[in-house]
């Protein structure tokens, strides 16, 4: 089941080198191949033997009548080719008929017993790899310095088998490893060991010490790395670290019925009595359909939501959602790529927010699951808001988290103008966003780039530097005519766009310009990808230039607002 780690004539390393064993606690981390929970071809297999099951009983159903309606009853089910049981029994077929049954039971088993002995994984100090496939192999691997985050997922029934699903999130599409199923106690404890090998502190300091072939240095190294772990724990001081925010189960059932969907629900509806009054009144009746399928959206929605948990680990920020199917996502520091802070028309009143972001989840954005693991706050208060920011961007200077902040979230509402540092829409184009103008703004930091916008919605877009792609410039007729300009931030692919429109022309080229020398610096300076080891590599590198502080709002920091005739 192993791989040779070592040439037996060289001695030298031929293959993945096991992870040190000061940086991993369970024995399913120790870089040898395992298999996965022996249920877990019970959980793969369960809908064919559903099918399985539904053709046994409709073939016994006149059986399972007189089983349960015992009596005078006279039920005639079999229809007009008779039933299979009387058929088997009238031809005397029943030892053959038990014999096919047992065969194909044997073949099932021997299926899925087959598919289960070839899938097996391992994690090594660079990769976790899975293996599965019998007559097709397939060989998965995921580096562990491209790791986005791992998932743990409890469906119903597997929660009740005390079973999970562990998904490593890779960065690219389609490039997650799924482990279904472990025990959850294992996925427990291989997710935390995943993030620790990931965020290569503990890794990087016993490698170090055994490249420099001194044992002495690999013990004292592995022994550290061993306390420090014994005194943080897996994920931090307790099992289930504390939720940083708690929403209320009637909070996130009122805030999903008075959603957007609502108000189009609304418009709806009106079309169809409009169309039935002023056309045919069989358009009625497609409205039942219409509340059965709305209806059906919100529980699934609101099942998600509760529950709903956002706690700070040492490996990243632990989010746990779901009423029936449980998943808990870790989300390691520097992989969020875009933020955006919403308020929907009919929250105003409640003075409620969202917060969804742009990370790569390894799936497609026309995923059904990419919305669900986008929302990272499904409704929540300013305060909310605050505490879930703060975990996201914990960098962010205190000056600059009071000026940017704030204004980015109620600005062009509450806040006066002259306390407004957000370079908004110029006058001569206020008739490009009439109810809009003064929100709709930008301002540059020397670590995000913030976008503001929105009237019936309102919306505040941070894009860190160090994880932007690309600016564009864009101008139409219209713009062109008023001398202005649409700037949009490039991330990876996910629920936030980076749009800004009607921007001053001039703003517009002067931010494009601190964006592409902003950015440079910023992906310089991050260390992110190695989130643990960040301290010890700020060391090593030579001292770069402090960058201006964002306390004094100056133009080489920030873009400051400039009326323009």
């Amino acid at each position: 089941m192993t791989d040779p780690s070592t040439s037996p004539v060289t001695g030298a390393p031929t293959g993945p080198l096991p992870p040190p064993s000061a940086a991993v606690r369970s024995g399913l981390s120790d870089g040898e191949w395992h298999r996965l929970h022996p249920l877990t071809p019970l959980l793969r297999g369960g809908l064919f033997l559903l099918v399985i099951l539904g053709i046994v009983v409709t073939n016994l159903r006149d059986r399972l009548i007189d089983l349960f309606l015992p009596g005078d009853v006279d039920v005639d089910l079999s229809g007009p080719e008779g039933d299979a049981i009387d058929y088997i029994i009238e031809n005397e077929l029943i030892f053959i008929a038990l014999l096919a049954v047992l065969g194909v039971l044997l073949v099932v088993i021997a299926v899925l017993y087959i598919s289960w002995r070839a899938h097996t994984f391992r994690i090594t100090g660079d990769d976790v790899e899975v293996r599965s496939g019998v007559l097709f192999r397939t060989h998965r691997r995921a580096p562990l310095d491209r790791v986005q985050g791992v998932n743990l997922t409890r469906p119903m029934i597997a929660r009740l088998l005390g079973m999970a699903k562990l998904e490593v999130v890779g960065a690219g599409l389609d490039a997650n490893v799924k482990l279904d199923y472990l025990s959850t106690p294992n996925a427990e404890e291989v997710r935390a060991d995943i993030l620790r090998l990931a965020s290569g502190r503990q890794l990087d300091a016993v490698r170090s010490a055994e490249a420099r072939g001194s044992r002495t240095a690999a013990a004292a190294a592995a022994v550290e790395a061993g306390v420090t772990g014994l005194i943080l724990g897996a994920e931090g001081p307790v099992p289930e670290p504390e939720s940083v925010v708690h929403i209320p189960t009637g909070r996130v059932i009122a805030s999903h019925l008075i959603s957007d969907s609502t108000i189009w629900l609304l418009l709806l509806i009106g079309g169809l009595i409009a169309g039935s009054i002023f056309g045919t009144p069989w358009v009625l009746f497609t409205i039942i359909p219409m509340l059965i399928a709305f209806g059906a959206y919100w529980f699934r929605s609101i099942t998600r939501a509760l529950r709903y948990a956002v706690a700070p680990t040492p490996s990243g920020m632990r989010i746990t959602f779901g009423l029936f199917t449980t998943i808990t996502e870790t989300l390691p520091p520097g992989r969020i790529h875009a933020i955006e802070v919403r308020q929907p028309l009919l929250w105003r009143p409640a003075n409620w927010w969202s917060i969804r972001v742009n990370r790569l989840s390894g799936r497609a954005a026309t995923d059904t699951s990419s919305q669900q693991f986008a929302d990272v706050l499904p409704v929540g208060t300013l305060v909310d808001v605050d505490r879930v920011l703060r975990l996201m961007l914990p960098d962010v200077p205190a000056q600059e988290w009071s000026t940017a902040v704030p204004t980015g979230i109620l600005g062009g509402t509450k806040v006066p103008m002259d306390a407004d540092f957000y370079t908004t829409t110029p006058r001569r184009a206020r008739w490009m966003r009439i109810f809009s103008w003064r929100r709709n703004g930008f301002l540059l930091t020397d670590d995000a780039l913030y976008l503001r916008r929105g009237f019936l919605r309102r919306t505040l877009v941070i894009l860190p530097l160090a994880r932007l792609q690309s600016v564009r410039i864009a101008q139409g007729p219209l713009a062109r005519l008023a001398h202005t300009a649409a700037v949009t931030g490039h991330t990876v692919l996910g629920q936030v766009s980076g749009y800004l429109g009607a921007v001053d022309a001039g703003d517009a080229y002067e931010l494009w310009s601190h964006v592409a020398a902003g950015s440079v610096r910023a992906a310089a300076q991050d260390h992110s990808h190695r989130w643990d080891a960040e301290a010890e590599e700020a060391t090593a590198v030579a001292p770069v230039e402090e960058p201006v502080p964002v306390a004094v709002v100056a133009p080489e920091t920030v873009v400051a607002p400039e009326e323009r005739p």
